[in-house]
């Protein structure tokens, strides 16, 4: 029997990081943007949690398949 699993999660991932002092809040954006684009930020980045959204099974047989869903309460 073959059985195809789909899971979707949100992972929430944390980074903590050192900017000059004094930006003004879009100047804090765009080096959050820069460093999270240059992949810079990349290696600081921890996994902070994750969250089930939803998990489905399709069971194949030869002509027909069974699926099953469930979405996270």
């Amino acid at each position: 029997m073959k059985i195809i699993v789909q899971l979707i999660e949100k992972v929430y991932q944390e980074a903590h990081i050192e900017i000059p002092d004094g930006l003004t809040e879009a100047a804090i954006r765009q080096v959050i943007t820069d460093r999270y684009n240059s992949g810079e930020m990349a290696v600081d980045l921890n996994i902070f949690q994750v969250d089930f959204e939803s998990i489905s099974a399709t069971i194949v047989t030869n002509q027909n398949s069974v699926d099953f869903q469930e979405e996270a309460a």
